[in-house]
């Protein structure tokens, strides 16, 4: 097949996207593919036969800094260019056999590209529809959604920077909370607070990216992710800071142990892998997800932190490490991903 990978963009998880998106492009010429690499908001200018842009080559590599991306710095070499979507990008698409979506967070998971593709004609994309992503990625939204659904999730607040008070914290949440931008990934823009200095800093940090933010009382307790592969549970895997939190530098500077499966009973695995499911269904999930939990050591429940609808794909990504512990290799997960693209676009 010919197949478009496509990641960058003007995400504060660009950076991520395009190491995913790297490694992608390399599993999936060397299951035999012809590939084209492209960022969705830089594009591609090229002369002559489309054709020529995927290729057989797979030497395709990025590294990831321990701060986020500087997204104005990528705007200003494109002149400021605020369309995200880049030149000639749809049309490679459209030409291609499947679009792997390899971004993670802003267009890539909120369902507007997916939209945009729709409405383009172009139905072979990896992940979920435009409607899944929307849901999944407006942490208020799925909140919302989960409780509703009858699924565990830390009490808090919608909190509108542009109306609320401190005060409003201190009485509906209280101390310690998670405060988290909505509609961000990769922990970019959440911080965990004591006070309500810390409260103040935090707030100031999450608004940099937009204006809702979801702050949750902090629950005390084991971290673990469950992906789910065409309506299976994958093996659960436990994320083990070495020190402090799972923060951006932890997850993508090498800080963090990883168990999978997870040093759990089986009853627990049995519930974590349940709702893990009921959390995909209940947001309108498609071909694949990872549903991020607490677990809370004063009530052994688990408590759904949110749903990643374009989960991270670094071979040492959660999703690829529980794919191995189900005997999935790397290169088989892609070509997985592949086919539920294609089936469903068919």
């Amino acid at each position: 097949m010919n197949i478009v990978v496509l990641a960058g963009g003007l995400s504060p998880e660009r950076d991520v996207s395009l190491v995913s998106g790297s490694l992608i492009a390399n599993a999936l010429v060397q299951n035999g593919h012809r590939v084209c690499l492209c960022d969705v908001y830089m594009g591609i200018e090229y002369d002559g036969d489309i054709a020529n842009l995927f290729t057989d080559k797979s030497d395709h590599s990025y590294s990831i800094a321990t701060t986020e991306p500087d997204l104005d710095a990528v705007k200003a070499s494109n002149g400021g260019r605020e369309a995200l979507i880049g030149v000639n990008v749809l049309d490679i698409c459209a030409y291609a056999d499947v679009v792997f979506l390899a971004l993670h967070g802003a267009m890539g998971e909120n369902g507007s590209l997916q939209a945009t593709l729709d409405n383009f004609g172009i139905k072979c994309y990896t992940g979920s529809g435009y409607a899944g992503s929307l849901l999944a990625m407006d942490k208020a939204i799925s909140k919302q959604i989960m409780t509703q659904s009858g699924i565990p999730n830390a009490d808090g607040i919608i909190y509108d920077t542009d109306v609320d008070s401190v005060e409003r914290v201190a009485r509906e949440v209280g101390y310690p909370c998670v405060v988290k931008p909505a509609n961000c990934g990769s922990s970019v823009g959440v911080s965990i607070v004591s006070d309500e200095a810390e409260l103040t800093a935090a707030l100031d940090y999450a608004k940099k990216y937009e204006n809702k933010i979801v702050i949750e009382k902090k629950i005390n307790g084991r971290e673990f992710s469950v992906a789910v592969l065409d309506g299976v549970a994958l093996p659960p895997i436990e994320i083990i800071p070495t020190d402090g939190w799972y923060d951006y530098k932890n997850k993508y500077q090498g800080t963090t142990k990883e168990v999978t499966p997870a040093e759990i009973t089986e009853a627990q695995t049995k519930r974590i892998s349940e709702l893990a499911l009921a959390v995909h269904k209940c947001l309108c999930l498609g071909g694949y997800s990872r549903v991020d939990f607490l677990l809370n050591k004063e009530d052994g429940e688990f408590y759904c932190l949110e749903a990643n609808t374009l989960p991270g794909m670094t071979p040492n990504s959660l999703m690829p490490q529980e794919a191995a512990a189900a005997g999935i290799t790397y290169n088989e997960l892609c070509e997985k991903l592949v086919e539920l693209a294609y089936k469903k676009g068919h």
